[in-house]
């Protein structure tokens, strides 16, 4: 059996998506439909385009339409979780949430994100344990890098425009984790005092994902730690502006594509 097409799907086929806004760049469609092919399943994946006013209503609609589940993306990874019923302990403890699973029409939030990028970042070649990290950024996504890093044993220093929003994740996060995390303002002060002790930057923000493909959270006028290693959650465009700086001052550099496959191979199993 392969993927159903338009033609092939009936009163059977099991539907599932990912919610967004925007949502044109995921290739999480191509990946989850190839994947359904590969197993003979017959399930469709659809891309839902949901302004953040409308996404309990979105929500509601996946419970009241019979859908399997669905997975959730910017900007609507913190909003997610008062809509569920039931939530797990990753998600509930990193305040975030990435997929809904219906179960006995029970909407259950899960968090795939951690493990993905811990899986992604070592095939990467890098493990994270001991290793002074700085995550730019303080939103969902972050929340998840965060918990894996410090469960990994990372030394984390979270930085974002309003420092206010990364003091509250580190409250949020803290938790065991004495002198490990700290927070501050992602500018280029706090920036030239921190990156020399950095050995792990992670872009965990949208700064330089399509259409905006120019835009990078790391200033122009700083050079980029060449003895740390970059690493962008951004999957589209494969190669960023944030990847092309850490490049350009000789350090390694990753992009986003394999913490998608890793959380959504996740996604997909559960």
């Amino acid at each position: 059996m392969t993927a159903p097409t338009p033609r092939d799907i009936t009163g059977r086929t099991r539907v599932t998506g990912v919610v967004g806004w925007p949502i044109a760049h995921s290739i999480s469609p191509a990946m989850h439909n190839a994947a359904f092919a590969a197993l003979g399943l017959d399930w469709c994946y659809l891309p839902f385009a949901v302004p953040p006013e409308r996404l309990p209503d979105a929500i509601a609609g996946v419970r009241a339409l019979g859908l399997a589940g669905v997975n959730v993306t910017v900007p609507h990874k913190q909003a997610l979780l008062p809509l569920m019923d039931e939530l797990t302990p990753a998600a509930a403890t990193i305040g975030a949430g990435n997929t809904v699973i219906v179960c006995d029409g029970r909407l259950v939030g899960h968090n795939t994100d951690a493990e993905g990028f811990l899986r992604a970042l070592r095939e990467a070649g890098c493990d994270p344990a001991g290793v002074p990290a700085l995550v730019l950024g303080a939103g969902g996504a972050a929340r998840a890098v965060v918990y894996a890093l410090l469960g990994a044993g990372a030394r984390v220093t979270v930085l974002n425009r309003d420092a206010a929003r990364a003091a509250a994740l580190v409250r949020a996060l803290d938790a065991g984790h004495a002198h490990a995390l700290r927070a501050g303002a992602l500018d280029l002060a706090t920036l030239r005092e921190r990156a020399p002790g950095a050995r792990l930057v992670v872009n965990a923000t949208s700064l330089g994902m399509w259409p905006h493909v120019e835009g990078s959270p790391w200033p122009a006028a700083l050079p980029f730690p060449a003895d740390a290693m970059a690493y962008d959650l951004v999957y589209n465009p494969r190669e960023t502006a944030f990847m092309r700086q850490a490049r350009a001052a000789g350090a390694a550099a990753a992009g986003g594509l394999g913490m998608l496959v890793h959380q959504g191979a996740e996604a997909l199993e559960r």
